[in-house]
């Protein structure tokens, strides 16, 4: 096998699994934060805030890294745009 054969183009979607991350990954990562907050109403709120507002740029930047396991862009889009919309449901039920 030589090398031009064992080589994989460049995905075509990088661009949108990239944006997929951003946008939903940190939707994903506020409605997280919001609803550790809501869960945990016993901490004080100085505390609970920083907590919740320290854990936004973690969560994120995994999303935005594990992206790119999605077979497709579409995929990406559609698995956080679910994931999202579970958390910020789940934040709004409580």
């Amino acid at each position: 096998m030589g090398a031009e054969q064992s080589r994989r183009p460049v995905q075509r979607d990088w661009l949108s699994k990239t944006l997929a991350g951003l946008v939903l990954g940190g939707v994903l990562a506020i409605a997280c934060s919001g609803l550790f907050s809501r869960v945990n109403a016993g901490i004080p709120l100085a505390v609970r805030g920083q907590l919740a507002m320290w854990m936004v740029p973690p969560i994120w930047l995994s999303v935005l890294s594990a992206v790119y396991f999605f077979s497709s862009g579409v995929r990406a889009w559609l698995w956080l745009g679910a994931a999202s919309a579970f958390v910020a449901g789940l934040l709004y039920l409580l």
